[in-house]
């Protein structure tokens, strides 16, 4: 079990009377509590501090949690709930495009707010022992003329280069690599990446590809590793092209 006194939950809400209120909850549940107001102060914050948990609204002051989202997860994997009273960005949140991890409709209980923290921080705990336990992942060798994997580091290598990656996004180019070639299609593929009985779409899994394409094309000069199969899924391909 995870020692939530250990663990800090940054609050960023520029209604004050509510972020007191869900700060209190959060005190009472024995976590430790940060709050901000300006969207301009988080990213900054963030870099120096490295809290456990972040609780972002989505209308900020100075600063959209939309945009601060994009430039967190450009450095960091902490869970991030968005808040939101905009109905219309719930697609948004769910699909990871931005690469959060729940969200939360204005008004809300903030015992809800608290019981999802509660799940978050689990889920980390959770996935991160599994890491441990997954037949190869934890000692997976170099698996291609292409990328190299640490699993202690959830890093992929090339050379001199390193890109530090999520578990998920770990997993994935795991599971592709381990058989260059072979089309894994979208189920198989969801089936690798979760082990916690959780609803996810194929859509998902679209967005953690594209969002490990990214990276990997950022810091290996636009090389492309994971190909697409039209109507099928993808493989893996250790003789990379250019993107």
């Amino acid at each position: 079990m995870y020692n939530q006194a250990a663990k800090t939950v940054l609050i960023v809400e520029d209604e004050l009377a509510l972020a007191e209120v869900l700060a209190e909850y959060l005190h009472a549940a024995a976590f430790a509590v940060d709050c901000l107001s300006d969207g301009l102060a988080v990213v900054p914050y963030v870099q120096e501090r490295a809290p456990d948990l972040i609780v972002l609204d989505l209308m900020l002051p100075g600063r959209d949690g939309l945009e601060i989202c994009r430039e967190l997860r450009t450095f960091t994997n902490v869970p991030i709930i968005m808040v939101t009273a905009r109905v219309e960005e719930i697609d948004r949140l769910l699909g990871l495009e931005l690469g959060a991890d729940d969200y939360v409709c204005k008004p809300f209980a903030p015992r809800e707010v608290v019981a999802r923290v509660k799940a978050q921080l689990r889920r980390v705990e959770m996935l991160t022992q599994a890491a441990a336990s997954i037949p190869g992942l934890a000692s997976a060798p170099e698996q291609s003329r292409g990328l190299r994997l640490d699993a202690d580091r959830l890093e992929v290598c090339v050379g001199t280069r390193a890109l530090q990656l999520t578990l998920v996004e770990f997993r994935l180019i795991d599971t592709l690599s381990r058989h260059p070639g072979h089309i894994y299609s979208r189920a198989r593929l969801i089936e690798r990446l979760y082990d916690d009985n959780r609803v996810v779409t194929e859509r998902t899994v679209d967005t953690h590809v594209k969002n490990l394409r990214k990276k990997l094309a950022a810091v290996f000069d636009g090389q492309q590793f994971i190909q697409s199969v039209y109507g099928v899924g993808y493989r893996y391909e250790p003789e990379p092209e250019p993107g």
